[in-house]
């Protein structure tokens, strides 16, 4: 037993007696207990508990089990190094995922290859870590800012609407997905009249928010998460921001994570995201029938990218015959698997994983309480653009 290391222990009970003999595999997480990320925990935790619970009653994976090694930090990129290098080196782990941003994740994948660790990220977006920052001991389940924006596309043209404003996180990647927006929007013959860029942190939108009411557009875009994206929620509504603009479009401002502690105040808004639970298909209801009779809500997009990354960590497992390191990434790269999103596919050119998104609208629920409601689905080949070819394994 790992000291202070091993936090969900009990999900690795072996149903077969043999097996228990063999160490588990062990899967390292990184959870963060301060900051605005901190409420996104369960997110990340109970997917891993179902992944490792269902493959555990299979039989786990060559006659072993698996064990979830949960290790947390504050929240810095230092931070977030300084405990997947604990996790590696005390903790006798060589597959990870966990709470990550853009900024924990380029911290984070130079140093795999010294830590001999593979990670699969569940959560960044900013493109360059699966193009010129890429490395090979990475791998990305959740949506790039080049996916997003092809489905961002397919939102702008349902919409028809023209001229925006934005109000985006400032730091890495919301910078960058403001300036893709921009050039989408220019390219489809409309326009940006106003960008504000927040901090991550910010609790108090007041002075953000009065300068959007000032010039409102046709439509406003949002791009936060998190605590901030709540109190940005409440604020909003006071001044009656949202209801002035004909459409607000989101990715990820508007989920099934934060909509509980944002009410009805959000209804209406529109959010790309790379996950919803109602969406088709056989795995992903019996996915959605287990998680809910486990932890008595629904899956969230949260939940379901990081669980396609333990099925595809399983189904690479099996494919190497080995948890060899070096083997397991061989058999990630390129691997095709049938999972709770369909098919898709890890890029081998870039670790990126090829896989579908969905559009969905906040509406008023039949209990008073406000549900994502699904819209449209679009497929992985048509949302996912060509590697950049910036990627040099």
């Amino acid at each position: 037993m790992i000291k202070r290391l091993v936090a969900l222990a009990a999900v690795a009970v072996s149903l077969h007696g043999g097996a228990q003999a063999q160490e588990p595999i062990k899967i390292g997480l990184l959870t963060i207990d301060a900051g605005p990320f901190a409420v996104y925990n369960n997110y990340v935790t109970q997917p891993a508990e179902l992944a490792v619970e269902t493959f555990n009653a299979r039989g786990g994976a060559l006659g072993r089990k698996y064990e979830i090694v949960v290790q947390s930090h504050s929240g810095p990129p230092a931070s977030a190094v300084s405990s997947a290098t604990k996790l590696a080196q005390q903790g006798g782990v060589s597959f990870m995922s966990g709470i990550n941003t853009s900024a924990l994740a380029g911290a984070i994948s130079p140093k795999l290859a010294g830590l001999n660790a593979l990670w699969f990220d569940t959560g960044s977006s900013l493109s360059d870590l699966t193009g010129k920052l890429c490395q090979p001991n990475y791998f990305r389940t959740s949506a790039s800012d080049g996916i997003l924006m092809t489905m961002v596309r397919a939102a702008l043209m349902d919409s028809k609407i023209k001229t925006w404003n934005l109000i985006m996180p400032d730091y890495s990647a919301g910078h960058e997905q403001a300036k893709s927006f921009t050039a989408l929007v220019h390219e489809m013959g409309g326009s940006v009249q106003t960008t504000l860029f927040a901090p991550l942190s910010t609790t108090d939108f007041g002075s953000y928010i009065s300068q959007l009411n000032a010039k409102p557009a046709d439509g406003l875009v949002v791009f936060f998460s998190g605590s901030s994206s709540v109190a940005l929620a409440k604020q909003q509504q006071q001044f009656g921001l949202f209801s002035k603009y004909k459409q607000v479009l989101s990715w990820y401002f508007a989920n099934d994570m934060t909509l509980p502690a944002m009410g009805d105040t959000i209804n209406g808004v529109f959010s790309v995201m790379s996950y919803s639970w109602d969406m088709p298909g056989e795995k992903n209801a019996a996915f959605v029938k287990a998680f809910e009779a486990k932890f008595k809500r629904k899956p969230t997009f949260g939940d379901a990218d990081n669980y396609v990354a333990y099925e595809l960590l399983h189904a690479a497992i099996l494919k190497a015959k080995s948890t060899d390191v070096d083997k397991v990434r061989a058999a990630l790269s390129g691997l095709k698997a049938s999972t709770i999103l369909g098919d898709v596919e890890m890029r081998a050119t870039d670790h990126q994983l090829v896989r579908p998104m969905v559009l969905a609208q906040v509406l008023p629920g039949k209990d008073g309480k406000s549900v994502m409601g699904l819209k449209f689905v679009e497929s992985a080949q048509k949302v996912t653009p060509p590697p950049s070819g910036e990627c040099k394994f």
